[in-house]
């Protein structure tokens, strides 16, 4: 997948995302982060193809990305289930059109075994947990194979102990489903754990807020996934992310 100077403004004046340059490989997880309002979700947009750029083009394996594309998946921080249907029927509601029905069936099974949820599969969304909607909703994101999934802070809604149940999930998905992934996410432990690159978004200093928000920096993360959490080699990594969003590292609640 690759972004050339891709660019977002609304109302003609007020400028969100200018000259988005990146390339991610096939396979890759790539995070996006920035301070609030920073244009993670509009870039995630112009990739889904939910949204336009003014300027600049999407492309996935050389062919230019034009409004939605069934090659991309999303999934946003509420599952946003139907709450009528089952979870079978929820993750059903994802399956690429034409599809029989015995092969429909057959691959919402295997999805729901991936997602741990097969023993939940006739119950309705008031009847689980956060964490397993969510569960549902990646289901439903994969249904049709995707080449690239897109994660808007997908876990931000969940718990802790939960968010961090889902981040191990998320990489034994990736393992068994190698899809391109780019998530949107403000938490950069979060980000370092998950990703093989972190990107960082913001306006560049000297430049007025409405200029538009860049790629300041792209962080690549070593080791193989999965990561220690408390890995002490990425603390640099740490310390540099978050002076980039504007947190001082010294401050207590950021020792790492």
């Amino acid at each position: 997948m690759r972004l050339d100077a891709v660019a977002r403004s609304f109302d003609g004046t007020r400028n969100v995302l200018r000259d988005i340059n990146l390339d991610i490989a096939p396979g890759e997880i790539v995070a996006l982060i920035g301070a609030s309002g920073s244009g993670k979700s509009t870039l995630l947009r112009q990739v889904s193809g939910l949204d336009r750029p003014d300027a600049g083009t999407v492309t996935i394996d050389g062919t230019p990305l034009v409004g939605v594309d069934q090659r991309c998946a999303v999934a946003f921080q509420e599952p946003r289930l139907l709450p009528w249907r089952s979870v079978a029927h929820n993750v059903e509601v994802g399956l690429p059109r034409g599809i029989g029905r015995a092969h429909g069936r057959a691959r919402v099974a295997e999805l729901l075994e991936l997602v741990q949820l097969s023993d939940s599969a006739h119950l309705r969304p008031s009847q689980i947990s956060g964490g397993m909607a969510q569960r549902a909703a990646l289901a439903r994101a994969l249904a049709r194979g995707p080449g690239v999934l897109l994660l808007d802070e997908p876990f931000g809604a969940l718990d802790a102990l939960t968010r961090l149940t889902m981040q191990d999930l998320l990489l034994e998905i990736h393992a068994a489903v190698p899809a391109t992934i780019l998530f949107v996410t403000h938490d950069v432990e979060e980000a370092l754990y998950l990703a093989d690159r972190v990107v960082l978004l913001g306006v560049e200093s000297g430049y007025p807020p409405h200029s538009g928000a860049v790629i300041r920096s792209v962080v690549p993360v070593p080791g193989t996934r999965p990561r220690d959490r408390a890995r002490s080699s990425l603390s640099h990594l740490r310390a540099s992310l978050l002076e980039g969003l504007g947190v001082p590292t010294h401050h207590p609640a950021h020792t790492f």
